[in-house]
């Protein structure tokens, strides 16, 4: 009977002892799920907070006749800040919709080369930081397409001088006689008693500089005084070690940069206004708080130089112009318009 009792004893503590680990085991897997749960809404309630993590945690392509594809696109160096937070968030949307960035066959990328990469279908559509030419025009309908563009953005041109320089501003006819060779030092615009060193990139590819000699210099050549780099990169570095130095270049290139400054600009002596919102950030402040365009000022035109950014589209009825058309009608979303503005560009809606 003894021997029956321990037997019993034995068979309930080791069902006890099971029960009481698989009780433990649901316990833990139980509160493992708990708070799982709790990461997971915070993480979700975290991106609600960016507006462009909604874009993308939405996982819907709603853009209106978007085609399906890989579409080769190009142009305008401007553009590249568009590029990465607004086209990067859309094929993360629409992966279906595979945009390749294509770079021209010789020669620099541009506007212009863009235009020219369109004309020879070589392109599906292009960025641009200026109009189409009449003779870009004519070109294309001698292929049986017309060339329509789509501004999507706004933009100023922003002049770059030497940090230590010190001149109150520029008018845009002082700017014009600088570049034809008719304004040769500092002095004249009442700055120091310096040379002026004339920097422009080359009017070959760049949009920008096709604007700045039509709308500028009045389609007046630039003087034997400019010298010629290849990027806004390589300007930057020339301006910030040459005390006369100047350029040009979209604002958003110029205006946040550490190393050099941007100069107020006005119609008339004495009335300027700057493309940067003020009080303008000193340089030691630089890099942790940076100048902010004047966005007011681009948009109302108080601004001197301001220009708009297009989508060219192929009017030919197919593929090209359907992708086209919907990539531009895209970055006039409120959603596009916000990442334009994330790019640093100025929502024309």
């Amino acid at each position: 009977m003894s021997q029956k009792n321990e037997t019993l004893s034995l068979f309930l503590a080791v069902v006890i002892t099971i029960g009481l680990i698989f009780g433990g085991l649901w316990f833990l897997m139980e509160r493992w799920a708990q708070l799982n749960g709790t990461v997971s809404k915070s993480s979700e309630s975290g991106n609600t907070s960016n507006p462009i993590n909604q874009f993308v945690n939405n996982n819907k392509c709603n853009v209106p006749n978007l085609p399906e594809g890989t579409f080769n696109y190009g142009g305008s160096t401007t553009w590249a800040p568009i590029r990465k937070e607004a086209d990067s968030v859309l094929q993360k949307l629409c992966p279906r919709f595979i945009l390749r960035y294509t770079q021209p066959p010789s020669g620099q990328p541009g506007s212009g080369t863009g235009i020219r990469m369109l004309i020879d279908n070589q392109l599906a559509f292009s960025q641009s930081s200026r109009s189409v030419k009449p003779e870009e025009n004519t070109e294309a309908k001698q292929k049986e397409f017309s060339l329509k563009e789509i501004p999507v953005a706004i933009d100023g041109i922003a002049i770059a001088v030497n940090q230590n320089l010190n001149i109150p501003g520029l008018t845009v006819a002082q700017l014009k006689d600088i570049y034809t060779d008719k304004i040769t030092n500092w002095q004249q615009v009442g700055g120091p008693n310096l040379p002026i060193t004339v920097y422009s990139r080359s009017k070959e590819a760049a949009g920008t500089v096709e604007f700045f000699i039509e709308n500028i210099l009045n389609k007046e050549n630039f003087g034997t005084n400019v010298s010629y780099v290849g990027t806004t990169t390589e300007a930057v570095r020339k301006v910030a070690a040459n005390p006369g130095a100047i350029y040009y270049a979209s604002a958003p290139e110029i205006v946040p940069q550490c190393t050099i400054k941007s100069v107020p600009l006005g119609r008339i002596s004495g009335q300027f206004v700057p493309p940067y919102q003020e009080p303008i950030v000193s340089p030691s402040e630089c890099p942790s708080k940076r100048n902010q365009l004047n966005t007011q000022a681009f948009r109302s035109g108080d601004y001197a130089i301001t220009r708009n950014l297009f989508v060219i589209v192929k009017q030919n009825g197919q593929t090209d112009q359907q992708a086209g058309e919907a990539y531009a009608n895209w970055l006039l979303t409120p959603q596009g318009q916000e990442l334009i503005e994330k790019a640093g560009f100025v929502r024309i809606k």
